[in-house]
């Protein structure tokens, strides 16, 4: 889950907008054209957390395109669970991937990790399994472990770093506003923001003011995902995903109020694939979103639309705001979701689709996709 962070109690897990272009991001006058895709066939790419849901389709996407992929993981024992996923997409990977281990907290490992590779993809980020005491236990390995793979990066002279940020870090902390969010928009820090959400755009800060100061050669791209869904190839899925597990379980009598952006796992990789290599994404943001925000009584309606039976617990109700309030007071992971009953933070991904020819998936699709693999691999009801 990597954008929708009012969600985050509903899976156990924890007016104006904001400025323009931080420090470092480069002004936002853009040529319109086709996308080019750089030719970088059989170059070596880098994909940090590769266990990860988002991060193991950007290693299938990255094989498939002939490039030889190397990939972080913590415990060396993920290894087999990653070629089994893989497999499950579709992709043999064989010796074209490699992995080495090495974590965001330390600094062991990442010379080895970016030695000989032409591009990185930066996806591993810490998500919280609930809502931190101390915000800085999200703030500081969010940043550090930013800086400590663009840092290594640099070094090794890596034509350029894709880093996953968020939509978290572009339309929160503002009043509302019926205007939609951009990548010229950043989240305001000190508008009432949960730690993950701040952790969000102070790493994503940090990332650009370094590459601004520090970064030498090396160019930086950015992704900010909404709410990733998508078909699961096993049990390991990104917080979205539990979501549609929990309708699809009649888990909740009634479908609180929420609105939320939805991006297809597989397009979400696409773009950072297209991010990687196309001229124009060099120096830029890019959203990525199926479209504008959705409610979830929308996703509701969607899967009983189009599953039948199979979503028979789906509920139909709107869950009451009081309701909802209610539980937030004794469940800390419930005030998130209180917080943003009823707001719509409307969002474009206008950028990608004209500087990069992103073609994404609607969101109906995406979330029909998700529901129907969670169903087949018996991880409902």
């Amino acid at each position: 889950m990597t954008g929708n962070a009012g969600t985050a109690g509903l899976t156990g897990k924890s007016g104006t907008t904001g400025a323009t272009a931080g420090p470092g991001v480069p002004g936002t006058a853009e040529a319109v054209g086709p996308a080019d895709h750089g030719g970088a066939g059989g170059t070596t790419v880098l994909v940090t957390g590769g266990s990860g849901f988002l991060a193991t389709r950007c290693i299938a996407q990255a094989l498939e395109r002939g490039h030889r992929v190397r990939t972080t993981v913590r415990d060396p024992a993920r290894e087999a669970d990653v070629r089994k996923d893989l497999a499950a997409a579709g992709v043999a990977a064989g010796e074209a991937l490699s992995f080495v281990v090495a974590d965001l907290t330390s600094d062991d490992g990442w010379t080895e990790a970016v030695d000989g590779c032409a591009y990185v993809l930066h996806v591993a980020s810490p998500f919280p399994p609930s809502r931190p005491r101390d915000e800085n236990e999200l703030i500081v390995p969010a940043r550090e472990g930013t800086l400590r793979v663009l840092r290594a990066a640099r070094d090794a002279r890596v034509r350029r770093v894709v880093v996953t940020s968020s939509f978290a870090a572009v339309g929160y902390g503002h009043p509302e506003t019926d205007r939609p969010f951009t990548e010229d928009d950043w989240t305001d820090v000190d508008g009432g923001v949960s730690p993950y959400i701040k952790s969000k755009t102070l790493a994503e800060r940090a990332a650009w003011d370094f590459m601004a100061r520090e970064g030498g050669g090396t160019e930086l791209s950015v992704v900010n995902p909404v709410g990733i869904f998508g078909p699961v190839l096993g049990p390991d899925h990104a917080e979205s995903i539990n979501m549609v597990r929990m309708l699809l379980d009649g888990d909740l009598p009634g479908v609180p109020r929420l609105h939320f952006g939805v991006v297809d796992v597989r397009d979400a990789a696409d773009l950072h694939l297209r991010a990687m290599t196309s001229p124009r994404a060099a120096g830029r943001r890019f959203v990525a979103s199926a479209g504008d925000a959705v409610s979830l009584h929308d996703i509701a309606r969607t899967l009983r639309d189009r599953l039948g039976e199979a979503a028979r617990r789906v509920p139909v109700g709107v869950l009451p705001d009081e309701a909802v309030r209610k539980a937030a007071e004794t469940d800390p992971a419930m005030r998130e979701t209180a917080d943003n009953l009823g707001r719509v933070r409307h969002l474009t991904s206008e950028r990608a689709r004209r500087l990069l020819g992103w073609r994404p998936r609607s969101g109906e699709d995406a979330v029909t996709a998700t529901a129907e693999s969670l169903i087949r691999l018996g991880l409902t009801r």
